[in-house]
């Protein structure tokens, strides 16, 4: 995994370099440099080539100046301009209109606020341009905590940062801002410095069937379903097929709900119903007392609101003993008297899944995400003592004490209903081969998410077509290469 650090860890890790015997000149020196010979690859070379770079004060600023320097020695010509001082709008339009590419050094990872005066003004300039960028370490006027942006940002083409992510490249709007990321290795050691990282390929958690395996070394079921709403349940348990579970059972409200299940690989079991079809507050019994045959259990998906229903997750929650991953209507259940995963926690038994979306996650904890969906999806895996997958722009997954990835894979083309249903029966698939709790949520994100991506729809795809593409893309995965790597 490539560790994220935040403004503060990286300053430290800066400062840590400095009183272990690199001089902090020459970790600008370094970084300077990097940026000069990424501008030059970028360039294409140097002959006849200009360059316009704008520096601030601080270290970013003075990568900024060191990158002008070794360019000018290069051959380049070089239009430096200081947003510290008053610059002529005049002289800006100027350099941009000569100028091959721009190298934005204003303001580093520490930005706070909004953008003002000169380089709030060279920030629209830019924009109004067509001249590439070239941030240094992130786009200035992104906070780079949070990636918000307050109100006008430089948007770079590229982003080349120093050492580690920062969470200010990660998550939008900051992560379309700084366009593609380089992450450049100056000397400063990171290891250790951060309980995040992002969660790359080599990361996977993707068993493979041992010899002896039979379909219900890894059986799962699926807990779901109400009237007009079957569809959820299918959608997640299918998915929980193509991930690897060798027996799926749908369980569903009502014998009519099971029949529309029934008939193809997934198997039906009907539950207890009330009246208007929903989960029955009894059909909780039934359930904890088969689910010991299975591996993992998903409850949510397609369940609605009733208030019995809602009295048997809960239930479902606090006593199943085996991995569960807890999505949709589930939540909302779970919403009303969270006390059940504490209670969960404290028997002893696997840590739950939780999958929200911003709504859902609002309902669970109480306050909306906010900007720092870092600190959000920490907040409420400690509180409810659960794995918590914040899903969004920049899917973070946490657990209790802290530890955090952020997933890149995916995009707007998830956005579209029973998506978050096939994320369940991924993970739920996983859980179900014996994948811990937070691997299993971890990998779920990103073999979704490279789904999504790799689906022949894409991006006009619905959550069926994610299924039919689960094959392909575990195959390229479990074979060691990710034949979609952005």
């Amino acid at each position: 995994m490539q560790p994220v650090l935040t403004p503060l860890e990286m300053t430290a890790a800066d400062q840590h370099a400095i009183a272990t015997g690199t001089p902090e000149e020459v970790l600008v020196e370094r970084a300077g440099r990097a940026v000069a010979r990424h501008a030059r690859r970028t360039l294409g070379g140097t002959y006849g080539r200009r360059v316009t770079v704008l520096a601030g004060k601080g270290n970013n600023g003075a990568d900024g100046r060191v990158a002008a320097r070794l360019l000018r020695s290069w051959g380049v010509g070089v239009d430096e301009l200081l947003v510290t001082q008053e610059v002529d709008p005049a002289d800006m339009e100027r350099a941009l209109a000569r100028s091959d590419l721009v190298i934005d050094a204003m303001f580093g990872t520490g930005f706070r606020g909004r953008l003002e005066g000169t380089a709030a003004m060279a920030a629209r300039a830019i924009d109004a341009s067509s001249v590439p960028v070239l941030a240094v370490d992130i786009p200035s006027g992104v906070d780079g905590a949070t990636g918000a942006v307050a109100d006008v940002a430089v948007r770079a083409d590229e982003t080349i940062c120093f050492a580690a992510y920062k969470p200010g490249l990660l998550f939008e709007p900051g992560s379309s801002f700084a366009g593609r990321i380089q992450v450049t290795d100056i000397g400063i050691d990171v290891d250790g410095g951060s309980r995040l990282a992002v969660f790359e390929g080599p990361d996977l958690s993707l068993p493979a069937p041992g010899a002896a395996s039979h379909k219900w070394s890894s059986g799962c079921l699926v807990v779901g379903g109400s009237s007009g709403m079957v569809g959820a349940p299918l959608l997640a348990g299918t998915a929980a097929l193509r991930c690897g579970a060798g027996m799926v059972v749908c369980a569903v409200p009502g014998a009519a709900a099971a029949a529309q299940v029934s008939g193809r690989e997934l198997v039906a079991r009907a539950l207890a119903s009330t009246p208007g079809g929903a989960l029955a507050e009894e059909a909780a019994a039934a359930v904890l007392k088969d689910v010991s045959r299975f591996r993992a259990l998903a409850i949510g998906p397609g369940l609605g609101r009733d208030r019995e229903t809602q009295a048997a997750v809960r239930r479902i929650v606090a006593e199943a003993a085996v991995p569960v991953v807890i999505d949709a209507d589930a939540l909302n259940a779970i919403a009303v008297n969270p006390s059940v995963l504490r209670a969960r926690d404290a028997a002893g038994l696997p840590l739950a899944v939780l999958t929200p979306h911003a709504g859902e996650y609002e309902r669970l904890a109480g306050s909306p995400v906010g900007d720092d969906r870092v600190a959000a999806a920490r907040d409420l895996a400690a509180r409810l003592r659960a794995i918590v997958l914040l899903k969004g722009p920049g899917t973070v997954v946490a657990a209790p004490d802290g530890y955090a990835i952020v997933n890149r894979t995916g995009g707007p083309a998830l956005a579209t209903a029973g998506t978050g249903d096939v994320l369940t029966g991924v993970i739920v698939g996983l859980l179900a081969q014996g994948v811990p709790p937070f691997d299993a949520a971890a990998t779920g994100a990103y073999v979704h998410g490279r789904t999504a991506d790799a689906a022949p729809t894409s991006p006009d795809i619905v959550a069926s077509d994610l299924v039919s593409a689960l094959p392909r893309t575990l195959q390229g995965l479990r074979g060691g290469a990710d034949p979609w790597e952005k």
